[in-house]
């Protein structure tokens, strides 16, 4: 079966983008990241999101736009990733992420992810196609 995960850029009332700092198994370094994880079997991708962004950040979004729904491995079918932007995200709780690698959790302005994203510090695909989508959409 084909893994379905969401990918969520949450941006602040005052115009700043929740992401991590965090090393991951596959990536040389760090990176930085966007929200995301796993949908679970029978989970709509927007309540999903919305799970993953509480769970790993602590914060809810009232605003929520989907970004697409693409796949990962055009030849392989390795998985489906939906990506949505979470507007006027606010802290509601501490974060709870069962996540096994490192990470630090940021509040950066949006030059300083535009400046992060034209460097290729957003090292997984997914999440630099998320913040490239969301960037485009605020931008509207």
């Amino acid at each position: 079966s084909t893994s379905h995960y969401v990918n969520v850029v949450a941006v602040t009332p005052d115009s700043n983008f929740r992401c991590f700092r965090q090393t991951k198994y596959g990536i040389e370094g760090t990176s930085l990241a966007v929200v995301g994880g796993y949908i679970e079997p029978g989970e709509a991708p927007l309540v999903a999101a919305r799970r993953e962004l509480l769970e790993e950040t602590g914060y809810r979004a009232p605003h929520w736009r989907s970004l697409g729904r693409y796949v990962v491995d055009g030849n392989r079918g390795a998985g489906m990733a939906h990506l949505f932007l979470a507007e006027e995200a606010q802290r509601v709780a501490r974060p709870n992420a069962d996540d096994l690698e490192e990470q630090e959790l940021l509040l950066l302005p949006r030059a300083a992810v535009e400046a992060a994203l034209a460097a290729g510090e957003f090292k997984v695909l997914a999440w630099a196609t998320a913040v490239s989508l969301a960037m485009h959409r605020l931008s509207r």
